[in-house]
């Protein structure tokens, strides 16, 4: 009996705010594929090293914190959700004191690597396939991606949206994406579209637009033959 081809990879790639966990949660529910969030991993981990009382920038409690950490991450785009050491984290990992600490812990090379294996695990296993959504994830994680998007937007209107989301000033969430940009760029490019990824601009495009132009690029490459 021949093996059953596995289902499609698609890396979505960009900056934050452009909206790619929207379009990759829509994108993985048309095509009945899996969803991961590979900036919830960081985040959690973050969480687990604050919820442990330690100092991000000390490297090795870091790492062994984390790799001691119970973290668990859904894949299913109707629930994808997040749990630290047996806990719900789904609102904690978008907390402000992650996010001023979630660059110092994604920076942490032992850390990322050890991140970046669990996400190839995901991967690997989601045979229906998966639509995989983070920084860095088409040069580094999934570089075979058979679809690879960098989506990007304006930095006026991914702070509107990211603000409207977390319901907070619009100037001030400009300001902490521009620094947070800043920071993760010493460990990621967020601000450069991958060689080989397909450029979309969400600017002026509704989600079903953008997730059809995916969907245009999945049909195109014949994935499902």
């Amino acid at each position: 009996m021949p093996e059953q081809k596995s289902g499609p990879v698609v890396a979505i790639d960009g900056p934050s705010g452009a909206g790619k966990s929207t379009v990759s949660k829509t994108l993985a529910t048309a095509i009945e594929a899996a969803y991961l969030d590979t900036g919830a991993m960081y985040r959690a981990a973050t969480l687990a090293v604050l919820k442990a009382g330690i100092d991000p920038a000390q490297t090795a409690q870091v790492t062994k914190t984390v790799k001691n950490a119970k973290l668990e991450f859904g894949t299913d785009p109707a629930d994808p959700f997040t749990r630290v050491d047996g806990e719900d984290a789904d609102q904690a990992i978008r907390g402000d004191d992650v996010t001023k600490a979630v660059s110092a812990v994604a920076g942490n090379k032992t850390v990322r690597k050890f991140l970046i294996d669990e996400q190839r695990r995901i991967i690997a296993e989601a045979k229906k396939g998966i639509v995989v959504e983070g920084r860095d994830i088409v040069e580094v994680v999934a570089p075979d991606a058979d679809v690879k998007v960098y989506l990007t937007a304006d930095p006026v209107e991914r702070a509107k949206r990211r603000a409207a989301e977390i319901g907070a000033d619009a100037q001030a969430t400009k300001q902490d994406l521009e620094r947070r940009d800043t920071a993760d760029s010493k460990t990621t490019k967020p601000l450069e579209a991958p060689a080989g990824a397909v450029v979309i601009d969400s600017t002026a495009l509704p989600i079903v637009e953008v997730v059809a132009k995916i969907l245009a690029l999945l049909n195109n490459r014949d994935i499902d033959d």
